[in-house]
């Protein structure tokens, strides 16, 4: 399976400039809500700075189930990276598959935030609409000796807020990278070869 570059632990260092306010009472606008997210996140990495770069997992497990999950619509993104084939999968299936691929990025990202090293980062201007429903924030993520990489954050509004359903990395989107995989699983061993091939690769990582 192809997995893309940790430079995705970049949504969780996103500080963003000042922009929207918030576009409805108790409801922070996307910008905002990446912001107050990353500050409380950074604050975390660097007070433990140590125990995480020396692979202190549960500790970083933790600190991603707390503050960065509830920001995600991982059932929104599994069926988008399914496409077409998410209509096969009946209830029980598409519950163990959003659930197989919220571990998948858990450890990803685990491994990104273990990896941090001081990046920083250029934010382009952000602007929407207050009956905006669909967002996007754009930033470069700057590394010593590297050239900077785009990154772009695709959120939805829902009611209970603004969700990240995609991530964007030099013209890579999450979605598609995982698309292409996940659709030739289904033809070969269905959608429980799917669900299977999630599963292993997910002890794969625990184990590693």
């Amino acid at each position: 399976m192809k997995f893309l570059s940790p430079l995705f632990i970049g949504l969780f260092f996103l500080i963003s400039s000042a922009g929207a306010q918030e576009a409805t009472p108790n409801v922070l606008a996307p910008d905002v809500l990446i912001r107050e997210v990353t500050e409380e996140v950074l604050s975390i990495v660097r007070q433990n700075r140590e125990d995480i770069q020396s692979g202190n997992s549960q500790k970083v497990l933790d600190l991603i189930y707390d503050k960065v999950l509830p920001h995600f619509n991982f059932r929104r993104m599994t069926a988008l990276a399914m496409g077409r084939d998410w209509q096969q999968a009946d209830p029980g299936q598409r519950e163990r598959l959003t659930e197989e691929f919220k571990t998948l990025m858990v450890r990803t990202y685990s491994n990104a935030l273990s990896n941090y090293r001081d990046q920083t980062f250029r934010y382009r201007p952000f602007s929407m609409q207050p009956t905006d429903t669909n967002a996007v924030v754009r930033v470069e993520v700057v590394q010593p000796g590297s050239q900077p990489v785009r990154v772009e954050y695709s959120l939805m509004k829902l009611d209970s807020g603004w969700k990240v359903y995609d991530v964007v990395v030099a013209g890579v989107s999450l979605i598609t990278n995982y698309r292409t995989t996940f659709n030739q699983e289904v033809r070969a061993n269905g959608i429980d070869g799917l669900i299977r091939m999630l599963a292993d690769r997910n002890r794969q990582l625990e184990a590693s």
